[in-house]
């Protein structure tokens, strides 16, 4: 990846509505005005308790007054208990059953959880089981056999009080492709369609004694990149957990994986975190190992190389390979054991764990209780529950859960699991207004360099100072996918910025929006990014997804091939940004490759395309006439529109010289002054002309002046 800029300046323009904006905070009251807001909360717990006699059977009738609840040796009241009636066996086979519908869809629709009503039951007398692919962690033929597997239980265990769901998680985000439903045909489509799609998963690589020798020169350990491998697929096992939390009934999740290996303590703090929010949403795991029965061989199949070591013949690699298989299990019996289910190990038949799961969901309570203890301290508040001692009954339910935290008390760990779940969700999170402009610019016959711009209301960062504190820190993420080549990351970054607030920084912040800058290298494609932005100090969070395209500006040959155009109202110089992460030397180094800096001054994306009267418009492009000795000459002008009419149009441009470099580029710039135009929207076009081979090429957009 090659990162060209991060730059953080505070722009002075109009603070007005924003165009591409995800998402906008509600403006709070004013002050001063005498009004006073008093809010409460209340903290609904759930609990799914499991009533059965000395025979086994379950205890029906029973209502809230026959049970008795204590957190933390604090008598709370029960306000209510609903009875879920669970059969466990599967219906009688139908005398004329209808064909199967099954479809394969060309693309599978994602869809979310849906949430009930608080306080009350969504799926009464329904066992709500949900199917979890993990496709990072399964090499094709695992994953064919857990598919199988589905289809096994949905064709002929499923019973009447049965509710499935499926949901996927291809290494970017955890995608619900079906609510719970008990529509086979529907089911059994998307089973059928995840069959016969493809999808990208990650290598699983090992650096322990039996590894294959590549014979590669030494460079970083790949064993490194599965650290972070192994946080992410943990860390989607725990948002698919929070999704499924939405619902107060008991949940069961079947983990599909060919293994999951932690390395040493350094995955402990998200394996934990993740248990926790199963243990808050009522989710208990229920992993599957999709490889089933195996039998390794001490050396390695014939999928990996040699060794190529003294550990073939002192035991070392034959024990690795033991020891790899056990410790890739272990995680999934963790996972089980601390959140009442049972891993499937070393066994084919795989749809066996569904079924099991199934039949350890039986008739059960749901209990509600409103906590007396408000405190969001993030602490495990002990449960007990009984009933009366008239009734000899053995009580199964959960012994306690983790309460919420607020940012305030987020650990290290917290804030970037925090981060990571948001980059999963498929639903924005808007309590920051972001706004962001995409642009590119060849390099080369093969590269593009993209720059990206971001807005985020300056007000924002100025209630840290108000807090009292004295700096502020942005978290920065972002993830570029290729949408064409299976969803595959291509770019991606992880950064943040430390502004320092002095008074006048503050004041300044308050009035005005602050721009991040950051840029990278594509090749021409389709793709996806999805950035996101945390103010530290405050918590607030904002996303901003879109879908781009990076033409191949190579292919044009019926128009004058140009880059993306730039307006802009303002330049600055470099050394006015309030924040900049790189280096002298660095930057200098990246200035000369940023098309937008000229003689020390940068030129500022527009991004809501809002410019004022007493500011000049600034336009940049560039074209391109790559395969040619000689440059031709080039006419370019802009035009402003207003109701189909031309109000404006500057005098043509010629340009006859360029860049030194096989594409022989050649830049556009123009210096606009809009005094003489009447505030309003407008229509921009720029037009750009090449008399010699006889080839325009036109561009245009909406822009608004204000006074």
């Amino acid at each position: 990846m090659r990162i060209l800029t991060l730059l953080l300046t505070i722009l002075a323009m109009p603070t007005l509505a924003q165009a591409q904006v995800v998402g906008q905070n509600t403006k709070p009251a004013s002050e001063g005005g005498g009004v006073y807001t008093l809010s409460t909360s209340t903290k609904l717990v759930i609990e799914a308790v499991n009533v059965k006699d000395k025979q086994g059977k379950s205890i029906t009738g029973l209502t809230a007054k026959d049970f008795n609840v204590t957190e933390d040796g604090v008598t709370q009241k029960v306000s209510f208990a609903e009875y879920q009636e669970l059969p466990t066996k599967p219906d009688p086979p139908e005398k004329t059953k209808a064909p199967e519908n099954v479809t394969v869809f060309n693309r599978l629709a994602v869809t979310q959880i849906a949430a009930e009503t608080p306080g009350s039951v969504k799926y009464k007398n329904r066992r709500l089981i949900s199917l979890y692919f993990d496709l990072t962690a399964m090499p094709p033929d695992d994953k064919l056999r857990a598919l199988r597997a589905a289809e096994k239980f949905i064709r002929t265990q499923m019973t009447s009080a049965d509710l499935v769901s499926i949901m996927r998680y291809g290494g970017s985000s955890v995608d619900v492709l079906q609510d719970f439903t008990a529509d086979h045909d529907r089911l059994l489509s998307i089973i059928e369609t995840l069959i016969v799609g493809e999808n990208q998963q990650s290598e699983d690589i090992s650096s322990d004694s039996a590894a294959a020798d590549t014979g590669a020169a030494f460079g970083q350990d790949s064993g490194e990149f599965n650290l972070f491998n192994t946080d992410r697929q943990l860390s989607a096992l725990q948002t698919a957990a929070k999704m499924l939390g939405r619902l107060s009934e008991k949940k069961v999740l079947i983990y599909f994986a060919s293994g999951l290996t932690l390395h040493g303590v350094d995955n402990q703090a998200q394996l934990h975190a993740t248990i926790d929010d199963a243990i808050r949403s009522g989710v208990s795991f229920w992993p599957i190992d999709a490889r089933g029965l195996v039998a390794q061989a001490p050396l390695g199949d014939a999928t990996q190389g040699s060794p190529g070591n003294t550990a073939m013949y002192n035991g070392t690699a034959a024990f690795a390979v033991t020891t790899r298989l056990q410790q890739s299990q272990d995680t999934l019996f963790a996972l089980a054991g601390d959140t009442g289910g049972k891993a499937l190990l070393d066994y084919n038949d795989l749809a066996l764990g569904i079924v099991q799961a199934q039949q350890n969901v039986s008739s059960y309570y749901i209990l509600g209780y409103y906590t007396t203890n408000p405190a969001l301290d993030g602490r495990f508040r002990k449960i007990k529950i009984s009933v009366n001692q008239e009734l000899a009954a053995n009580l199964d339910y959960r012994q306690g859960y983790y309460a919420g935290k607020v940012f305030a008390k987020f650990t290290t760990a917290d804030k970037e699991r925090q981060l990571e779940d948001a980059l999963m969700l498929g639903d924005p999170v808007t309590d920051l207004t972001i706004a962001m402009e995409i642009n590119y610019f060849q390099l080369n016959r093969a590269e593009y360099f993209v720059p990206i711009v971001v807005k985020i209301p300056g007000r924002e960062l100025a209630l840290a100072k108000k807090g009292g504190a004295q700096h502020t820190l942005i978290d920065f993420i972002l993830e570029v996918k290729d949408e064409v080549g299976n969803n595959a990351t291509v770019q991606n970054l992880r950064d943040n910025v430390n502004i320092k607030l002095s008074d006048a920084t503050a004041n300044e912040l308050a009035k005005r929006p602050i721009e991040y800058e950051t840029g990278f290298t594509l090749l021409p494609g389709k793709y996806t990014m999805k950035f996101l932005a945390r103010d530290d100090e405050t918590g607030r969070m904002g996303t901003f997804q879109t879908t781009f395209i990076i033409p191949n500006l190579n292919k044009e040959l019926k128009r004058v091939p140009i880059s993306s155009v730039v307006l802009s109202g303002q330049r600055i110089a470099l050394t006015d940004a309030i924040y900049n992460a790189e280096k002298a030397k660095e930057r200098a180094k990246q200035d000369a490759v940023n098309p937008l800096v000229l003689n020390g001054q940068k030129l500022i994306p527009s991004v809501t395309r809002t410019f004022s009267k007493s500011r000049d418009l600034f336009v940049y492009l560039q074209a391109y006439q790559p395969g040619i000795t000689e440059p031709h000459p080039l006419m370019a002008f802009v035009s402003f529109y207003q109701q189909q009419t031309k109000v404006f149009e500057t005098q043509p441009m010629q340009v006859t010289s360029g860049m030194t470099n096989s594409l022989k580029t050649m830049p556009l710039r123009f210096d606009i002054g809009l005094a003489s135009l009447a505030p309003g929207e407008y229509i921009c076009q720029v037009t750009v002309l090449d008399p010699t081979g006889q080839k325009s090429s036109f561009w245009e957009t909406p822009i608004t002046l204000v006074p």
